[in-house]
């Protein structure tokens, strides 16, 4: 009688396998984990318009209500917005209809709101007029964190408003936008 041998067939499938498992591993760093895991409620559990997420190389930081991290522009003059046409494509304005809703970890004194020239109403915090960043692909990226684009530096901002000038581990660092 003779056994035909699977060992090569079982030796490919346990090769996929562990590929697959390796490939799963490392789609999201820390950072992304941590704000996708919870995006930002409020009190009573609605979804915030700004909350706070770690985001392990810069600690806490201020998000939107669906985990992405927003940014400031230090050429704004607050709480007035200068980034308007391919800037505002480039790095959208975080809106809002109506009062903005914070989440835990937010100081719900410095969320506020400014008029856009678009019209558009603009949430800001602590003064500052936020923006997401197109290179951010999913909740928890920092792409954008202390590039230098449409005349000054993008960061990231601490739950008390103050810009993070620390570099990002996930940061694409100065991409000369």
């Amino acid at each position: 009688m003779t056994r035909s041998k699977p060992l090569p067939l079982l030796t490919a499938a346990a090769a996929v396998a562990l590929v697959a498992l390796a490939i799963a591993g490392c789609g999201a760093d820390d950072d992304q984990a941590a704000a996708a895991a919870s995006p930002p409620k409020t009190a009573g559990g609605a979804s915030a318009t700004i909350g706070v997420a770690n985001a392990a190389s810069l600690g806490s930081i201020l998000v939107d209500s669906q985990g992405r991290t927003v940014y400031l522009f230090a050429k704004d003059t607050r709480p007035t917005s200068t980034c308007s046409g391919e800037c505002a494509v480039q790095w959208p304005p975080v809106t809002a209809k109506g009062k903005p809703k914070v989440g835990s970890g937010v100081t719900a004194r410095e969320v506020g709101t400014t008029s856009r020239s678009d019209g558009k109403t603009q949430v800001t915090y602590n003064g500052h007029p936020l923006y997401l960043f197109e290179g951010d692909s999913a909740a928890g990226d920092t792409n954008g964190q202390g590039i230098s684009a449409f005349g000054a530096r993008w960061n990231v901002l601490s739950p008390a408003g103050n810009q993070v000038t620390a570099s990002a581990s996930s940061s694409g660092g100065d991409s000369g936008y």
